[in-house]
């Protein structure tokens, strides 16, 4: 998959790995930054529909939803799923690049961890200390 997140000072940057990086700074130009990430998604199939800041994300299922009973597809309305929050941003990631991963990431999501406490240095003499 060409899109990433990456989590940088308290906030979640999504980069298109397709971009070339700056040749005065060498990073890429980022799509997104939002404070918590949003994730639309089938709950049988996993399949990922939108992903990114919270407002967007709600707005684009309760209009997917609202058009897909007005349809008669009532199944696939109640299907579709929106997760938002403090993800940790390597599970973020696995669930764009695989269908399988989001509906399993789904079905623990409560058991992750906060997505913007990283595993770092403090962590590492925690454990020592202990």
């Amino acid at each position: 998959m060409d899109l990433q997140y990456q989590l940088k000072a308290g906030s979640y940057y999504l980069y298109d790995l397709r971009d070339e990086p700056s040749a005065v700074t060498g990073e890429r130009r980022y799509r997104l930054q939002t404070d918590t990430v949003a994730v639309a998604f089938n709950r049988s199939t996993g399949e990922i529909h939108e992903h990114g800041a919270p407002a967007r994300i709600q707005s684009w299922a309760a209009h997917t939803r609202r058009r897909l009973r007005a349809a008669g597809e009532f199944d696939r309305a109640n299907d579709l799923v929106v997760v938002s929050g403090p993800w940790p941003v390597d599970e973020l990631n696995k669930c764009l690049w695989s269908r399988i991963y989001c509906r399993r990431t789904f079905q623990r999501i409560g058991s992750l961890p906060h997505g913007k406490f990283q595993r770092g240095f403090h962590d590492e003499g925690m454990r020592k200390a202990a």
